[in-house]
């Protein structure tokens, strides 16, 4: 066999172990280490299995990824997050679906401090969905906007699977953030669009609120959000005024996170150590499966694999378009059964260097692919927010009926990404601010 025939078969057999559900980290293991030994013997083997992880591992970017994530976990368990939602009802009930349009903005406001779609999902889904349902909403329309809200998670920051795209893209993961910024905004402002058109058409789904509410109430449920807004300002702020690195900004979040929650006296004991481990827990996973990640991105390199695939798609069309259409159609079959990092991980290797023959602005196709990763959140059999809302609202409501919710909000964000593809100033304007 030729290198080239090794490589497309390794990526054909860690195609097959992923659909056996063997673990993500384990298949992206293996299957580099098998090719490169089947290539070039043992020993260039064990040498990048020695050489490849210490190299990535020891790159200071990454530990923006555990501050980042105790920042998350420290605000979700000290309840610093808790009052969004009630912030943005009191503001908005009023209008067609106003609950529903309150739960993105707290989904919005939420992400902008912990960075997790299946988080954000789960949070709002313990606070929104309930209230929606007491009020008569329909619960396709209630739990369907949950979902999608959740995946918003993915864009604002701090958003790891960005983080994770930079790093491996080399492209600079504060003009990510502000792209990321550009894009879930559009997805925020579509989504209520959706949501207040189909209670406007259907009234039946969407009772509307008699609630009254005085400016002192509002101004006073503003208030109990201030600590959220606060971190979201000093963090963010500071990043995007160059007082600190994007690395250094995972930092001063969490340690700002646990003064405001000290303050506030929201700080347990339980609360620290809960979101420590939790942030241990979920940057080692990330860790192994991105380590791996670069082990396949070497064999492939190493192989030819990524070339070959190059002069096949620019050989048979040199339309970015064409190429763009193809990534769509993957990332949706990938994002019904991989969870975003690990569908994202894996086809990197491979997409990366046919996107930059193509000449797709490597920014701008990190936001596209970070969009389209969250597009699968919502999509059967296996969309990760659907399940996470399914056990925790229970109720009666059925996996089918939040999927049938979620597909309005699936075909709304289709058309967010091709306003992006044709406009794509919707993601480098930000960016190009800081030229």
């Amino acid at each position: 066999m030729t290198d080239v025939q090794i490589g497309l078969t390794g990526i054909g057999i860690l195609l097959v172990l992923i659909a056996m559900r063997v673990p993500i980290a384990i298949a992206l293991f293996s299957v580099p280490f098998v090719g490169i030994y089947a290539m070039f013997g043992w020993r260039p083997a064990f040498g990048a299995l020695k050489v490849i992880p210490f190299d990535f591992a020891a790159s200071w970017e990454l530990s923006s990824i555990p501050m980042f994530l105790l920042m998350g976990y420290l605000a979700y368990h000290s309840g610093i997050t808790a009052g969004l939602f009630e912030a943005a009802r009191v503001w908005l009930a009023r209008l067609p679906g106003g609950l529903a349009v309150a739960s993105i903005f707290g989904a919005s406001g939420f992400a902008a401090v912990t960075g997790s779609s299946v988080a954000t999902a789960a949070a709002m889904g313990r606070i929104a969905v309930p209230e929606m349902l007491r009020h008569g909403y329909d619960p396709r329309l209630a739990t369907g906007t949950v979902a999608a809200a959740g995946t918003i998670g993915a864009l604002i920051p701090p958003s790891i699977l960005l983080i994770l795209y930079g790093i491996i893209a080399e492209v600079p993961i504060n003009k990510l953030f502000l792209g990321g910024v550009g894009v879930g905004l559009l997805s925020a402002a579509a989504y209520v669009i959706l949501v207040v058109g189909w209670a406007t058409l259907k009234p039946e789904v969407a009772p509307r609120s008699h609630e009254q509410h005085t400016m002192r109430e509002r101004l006073s449920e503003l208030r109990k959000v201030s600590p959220a807004l606060l971190l979201a300002f000093l963090v963010f702020g500071g990043l995007f005024a160059g007082l600190f690195t994007p690395t250094e900004a995972g930092a001063v979040g969490a340690a700002m996170c646990a003064l405001i929650a000290a303050a506030q006296r929201k700080l347990t004991w339980h609360n620290f150590s809960t979101s420590v481990a939790e942030a241990f827990a979920t940057t080692s996973a990330l860790l192994l499966i991105v380590i791996g990640a670069n082990l396949l991105a070497r064999f492939v390199t190493l192989s030819g694999v990524d070339s070959y695939i190059s002069d096949v798609i620019t050989s048979m069309s040199s339309s970015s378009y064409l190429f763009l259409a193809g990534v769509v159609v993957v990332y949706l079959i990938l994002g019904m059964f991989l969870e975003p990092t690990g569908a994202m991980i894996i086809t990197l290797p491979i997409v990366l260097p046919v996107a930059s023959t193509l000449g797709v602005n490597e920014l701008w196709f990190g936001i596209f692919i970070a969009k389209l990763l969250e597009v699968g959140m919502i999509t059967p059999p296996i969309g990760l927010n659907v399940f996470v809302l399914n056990g925790i609202v229970g109720r009666g409501i059925t996996l089918g009926q939040i999927f049938r919710g979620a597909s309005r909000f699936v075909a709304v964000d289709m058309a967010v990404l091709l306003l992006i593809t044709l406009v794509p100033a919707f993601v480098l304007f930000l960016p190009g601010l800081l030229n």
